[in-house]
């Protein structure tokens, strides 16, 4: 069932510096338009601690999910890791992705460092 509002990301922030707020918003309207109410915020890019900051009012939350707000895919992803809601599907791929990756990096470095000493 399809509601009439929904919770997701609104891009804030300059060039090259993205912040996202997370909003409550009717279903049709456009991503930055005004928003009935700010539920958090999302900082994507990594601080000085390698972190990506991320404040959610659970309350609120709460209170527009049990109104029937429906969060979009990233918000669901955001909440997954935060704990609100079991890990999206999408968590587990980037985390497979993500060993993949560093595995063909370390073979090829070692590639790479057994070519230097023959």
């Amino acid at each position: 069932m399809r509601t009439s509002f929904a919770i997701r990301l609104a891009l804030h922030g300059c060039a090259n510096r993205p912040f996202y707020h997370i909003v409550v918003l009717r279903r049709y309207k456009a991503r930055n338009d005004t928003p009935v109410d700010q539920v958090g915020s999302f900082d994507p890019l990594p601080n000085k601690h390698n972190e990506k900051l991320i404040a959610f009012n659970f309350e609120r939350l709460r209170y527009w999910i049990a109104r029937g707000a429906t969060p979009s895919s990233p918000v669901e992803h955001l909440l997954g890791l935060c704990g609100f809601f079991p890990l999206h599907p999408r968590t587990y791929m980037v985390a497979k992705r993500n060993r993949k990756n560093k595995l063909i990096a370390a073979s090829s470095s070692e590639l790479t460092e057994e070519k230097t000493d023959a």
